[in-house]
């Protein structure tokens, strides 16, 4: 049994809220310099050479890559062998919000009531925190800052078994073209299949969890992701959604058994950031 006093939680979480607002990931850096070389308009190219100065710019200066900090979404895994002492998982983690989007100056986005009120709660919590128990004894921590502009496009959609994979290809693409310029292209999207109603909208958000350019382990789906890219670069919706061939960085897809009546499928999109930071305890 591995001891873990929560104030270390608090901590990295923290540092994960800074670093995930500020510094874009490798990954995504990369398919935008890609992105540059194969884009044939001139005003998408552009497009994507302001994303790159964007981003150094930000680095340089330490400040947020964007003003929409977003709503904080956490997933951790936890080792089945660890006990966590020095007080509550959960409000360790929201302690850790607070402190880091306090501390970096980072926009606080969370209202607590949704309809009447609308009251900021002032320090951007609370967190919306997926845990898992997993075996061994560290705890593995990937926090996702998720705008609202990307995350109003998202949609879920109750799918029948007969609408096949051809059903799924469809809604992917729609769902896209739909959604235009307002999540800020090129996105990544992330797709949840299977479970049901609520389990599929999570795994949306778990594969924006990914890192860029890593496939979905089963080769069926791997390929699946490559083909749904192509198609939706096809769109022609292009970079800010001014025209061309980037409308997408990546595809990424995570599945999970379902009934045998249905096939739910849900579409999560991330602005051209897909900001995400990671950290192992």
């Amino acid at each position: 049994m591995r001891e873990i006093n929560v104030s270390e939680i608090t901590t990295a979480v923290a540092k994960l809220c800074i670093d995930s607002c500020c510094f874009l990931p490798q990954g995504v850096r990369d398919k935008i310099q890609e992105a540059i070389k194969t884009e044939e308009s001139p005003l998408g190219r552009e497009i994507l050479s302001t994303l790159v100065a964007n981003y150094e710019l930000a680095e340089r200066k330490v400040v947020p890559l964007c003003q929409d900090t977003g709503l904080l979404v956490v997933f951790i895994e936890i080792g089945q062998d660890v006990h966590f002492v020095g007080g509550d998982l959960e409000t360790a983690i929201n302690a850790g919000v607070a402190k880091g989007y306090t501390e970096g100056y980072l926009r606080k986005s969370s209202v607590g009531d949704p309809i009447f009120t609308r009251k900021n709660s002032g320090d951007n919590t609370p967190a919306i925190i997926h845990t898992k128990i997993v075996p061994g004894d560290k705890v593995n921590l990937i926090v996702i800052p998720k705008g609202c502009g990307s995350e109003n496009m998202g949609a879920l959609k109750m799918l029948k078994p007969a609408d096949g994979v051809e059903g799924i290809k469809k809604f992917v693409v729609d769902t896209v073209r739909s959604a235009g310029p307002n999540p800020c292209p090129p996105v990544t999207v992330g797709i949840g299949v299977g479970g049901n109603m609520e389990l599929c909208a999570i795994l949306a958000k778990k594969a924006l969890a990914r890192n860029i350019g890593e496939h979905n382990a089963d080769p069926r789906y791997a390929a699946l992701e490559e083909e749904l890219l192509e198609l939706v670069n096809k769109t022609g919706v292009g970079p800010s959604g001014l025209g061309g061939r980037t409308t997408a960085l990546a595809v990424n897809i995570e599945f999970a058994n379902t009934h045998i009546g249905g096939m739910p499928c849900a579409v999560n999109l991330n602005c051209h950031q897909a900001r995400r930071a990671e950290m192992m305890i």
